[in-house]
């Protein structure tokens, strides 16, 4: 299957030389992305509305992908002030709680002062698209007992 590039239109996209996503066979990889609204290219001074917009970009890019949140197995997030990650559960988990992907988070300079937050996300297509599971535990399966595994004492 050939590589194919994704983009939201952002103009950073030409300038620098990137795709939103890249899809590669069943996976799908997601540039950082931010909290600008690329319809209009305002990006709102709140963490929790950017970190609410980054995923809404993302959400898209994976559309055109034809994937999903629910695929997402990595993400990593950058934010400017450590100190201020906790705001941003409650959206986080409105879009991977139940996914609940491998993470890192960074803090770190950006390239735009006004950005906040931007998030990376790795997924994998899946091949049925229902809902994610929680892990099932099995028990251990016993061997059945027969004629042949008991033996007579003598």
């Amino acid at each position: 299957m050939a590589r194919k590039l994704i983009s939201s239109g952002s103009k950073f996209e030409a300038e620098i030389g990137y795709s939103r996503a890249v899809v590669d066979g069943k996976w799908v990889f997601v540039s950082g992305t931010t909290g600008f609204n690329y319809a209009n290219m305002t990006i709102s001074d709140d963490l929790v509305e950017q970190t609410e917009q980054c995923l809404k970009n993302i959400a898209a890019a994976l559309k055109q992908a034809n994937a999903s949140m629910n695929d997402v197995v990595k993400a990593t997030y950058v934010l400017t002030d450590a100190s201020e990650f906790e705001k941003c559960f409650p959206a986080l988990r409105k879009y991977f709680g139940k996914v609940r992907p491998a993470v890192i988070m960074y803090s770190a300079g950006l390239a735009d002062p006004r950005i906040k937050i931007e998030i990376q996300v790795t997924a994998r297509k899946s091949t049925k698209k229902t809902a994610t599971k929680k892990p099932v535990r099995t028990p251990a399966k016993k061997k059945p007992v027969t004629k042949k595994s008991v033996r007579k004492k003598k």
